[in-house]
């Protein structure tokens, strides 16, 4: 069993490339794999390993300036959910776009997940899911918008062009774990919003902590490890990956007549070109030849950046 963290903390890291290599090299010392994004705003990512290698790497990354407080949400996978380490830099650590947007200045309320039903309940509030629309689709809150965005980046045209609709309307987001909610939630009350509200931890904070029988959450929630979604009580979901395009997929999914193996799906099938999907059989060939090896080859099963 493995221990997977999921972790976020926005503070000022003027020079990130002076931790990047240390924390790589501690990563692989104590048998940790994933992805940590460092920027100027802070740090991001998700990892996974033994108890005893998380803790180190959670203490590691305490001692940054300014992450003393560092929150992060515990789940496990039955496999290594991460087949390398990898610490990147990056000039934001979730790309929204807005250099005007942040997130330490002020963000919306905090909501516990024992009162998000509450509040997403009442007749005068709008929740929005801040997610990819990938993500969207399998699985979301009662009655959330869907902004049907492909990257974060989208997220403040949309708003731009929607924003009519939630006139005298109090505004609930809610993400993954929490962070693109921290920007977003900034950049709506710098927009002239008046009451702006977050799920305090994420949809992993909710389905952790909510029963079942209490819960306004229908689905699965994608998560960007070997995963690929999660369910109530933080249960492996049983979604696979396209990695085509990267996107969940069911089971019974691979036995549409789109489906190949590495190189299409349904979702992306009419997506790629001939060239592209000529690459994809090549890679997956070559994958095919490692495992006939016993070796693992380097673009096997590599789950997306959070």
């Amino acid at each position: 069993m493995f221990t997977v963290a999921a972790l976020y903390h926005f503070t000022r890291l003027p020079d990130p490339d002076a931790y990047r290599v240390a924390l790589h090299d501690a990563c692989l010392r104590n048998g940790v794999t994933g992805t940590l994004l460092l920027a100027p705003e802070g740090i991001n990512g998700t990892i996974a390993g033994p108890d005893a290698g998380i803790a180190t790497i959670l203490d590691m990354i305490r001692a940054l300036p300014g992450c003393a407080e560092l929150d992060w949400k515990r789940s496990t996978a039955t496999r290594r959910p991460f087949v390398r380490m990898k610490v990147r830099l990056k000039k934001e650590i979730v790309t929204m776009g807005q250099p005007d947007v942040d997130p330490r200045a002020r963000t919306g309320h905090y909501v516990d997940p024992s009162d998000w039903n509450a509040l997403i309940s009442a007749p005068d509030v709008a929740v929005i899911d801040t997610r990819n629309d990938y993500e969207v689709a399998i699985g979301s809150f009662d009655g959330a918008v869907d902004p049907q965005t492909a990257s974060f980046r989208d997220f403040p045209a949309w708003w731009d062009a929607n924003r009519d609709r939630f006139h005298n309307k109090r505004i609930a987001m809610f993400c993954t774990g929490g962070i693109r909610c921290e920007k977003s939630t900034n950049y709506l009350l710098g927009q002239g919003v008046e009451e702006v509200y977050h799920l305090k931890g994420g949809i992993l904070k909710y389905l952790e902590e909510v029963p079942e029988a209490q819960s306004r959450w229908h689905g699965d929630c994608f998560v960007f490890d070997g995963r690929v979604s999660v369910g109530h009580g933080l249960t492996e979901g049983p979604h696979d990956l396209c990695h085509a395009c990267r996107r969940p997929i069911l089971p019974g999914d691979r036995a549409r007549p789109e489906y190949e193996e590495g190189v299409a799906c349904h979702l992306c099938s009419g997506q790629t070109s001939p060239n592209d999907k000529a690459r994809f059989r090549e890679r997956q060939k070559q994958i095919a030849l490692a495992r006939a090896r016993g070796e693992r080859h380097l673009h096997q099963d590599i789950p997306g950046d959070p």
